[in-house]
This record gives structure tokens, C-alpha cells and sequence, in this order.
């Protein structure tokens, strides 16, 4: 079983990898801190995601930082949920564009795509 990450939502422009790392330490052993950024401009899209060692760490940050200031801005924070393996898109077999969007979920709050500036 994967090691449990939460998705962190709302986040400040300037955000860094290392500032949400240093944010959420303080809750348990961090695997993995990233705030996504956009593949063109390399800016941040206004979310992220903490891998936690474990889910008693998971729980305890997502208890202690959901709706909370932090670098700024109230961020917040939910479990993340995997991407499903569906396919989609251009000449596949579930019919193309929107046609499969149940199963082209993406790995953000609530399984929900909250577009380029955090759902704002």
C-alpha cells in the first residue's frame, strides 16, 4: 500500500517545494512535498502534495492544517486520490473528448480538477 498523501489546496504563489515540506514537518516523517506547477510556465498552479510516512501522520496534519493560514493563505487539505488508469481523449475507445470522463479523474481535491489557479 502507497504511503498516504494529502492534497493541499489554495496555496500561495510563492509556495515553494521546501516551504510546504518545512510546514507540514512538524506532523511526522515527510516522503515526498510538491507544489504542482504549470509544464509551460513553470509557475504554480496553487496546489500541491505531502506524502506522510504514515497515516496517523497524514491524519494529524490534515486534522491540525485544513482551513488554516499558512504561507499567507488559508489552504485546504484533504486526502488525494489517485488518478485512475482510464483512458479518454482523441480517438480512444471510450469515444473520445468528454466521453470517459468518469474514469479521467485527476489527482486533486476530491478527485475534481480545480483548473490552473487553485479552484478560485
Amino acid at each position: 500500500m502507497a504511503p498516504p498523501k494529502l492534497f493541499i489546496g489554495g496555496l500561495a504563489w510563492h509556495t515553494t517545494d521546501d516551504t510546504l515540506r518545512e510546514g507540514f514537518s512538524k506532523f511526522g516523517t515527510i516522503e515526498e512535498a510538491i507544489v504542482v506547477k504549470d509544464r509551460d510556465t513553470n509557475r504554480s498552479r496553487g496546489f500541491g502534495f505531502v506524502r506522510f510516512s504514515s497515516d496517523s501522520e497524514a491524519d494529524a496534519a490534515l486534522n491540525a492544517m485544513n482551513n488554516q493560514e499558512f504561507d499567507g493563505r488559508v489552504i485546504r487539505v484533504d486526502k488525494a486520490t489517485e488518478r485512475s488508469s482510464g483512458g479518454g481523449g482523441y480517438d480512444s475507445r471510450q469515444g473520445g473528448g468528454w466521453g470517459g470522463q468518469q474514469q479521467q479523474q485527476q489527482q486533486t481535491y476530491h478527485g475534481q480538477n480545480q483548473g490552473g489557479n487553485g479552484g478560485m
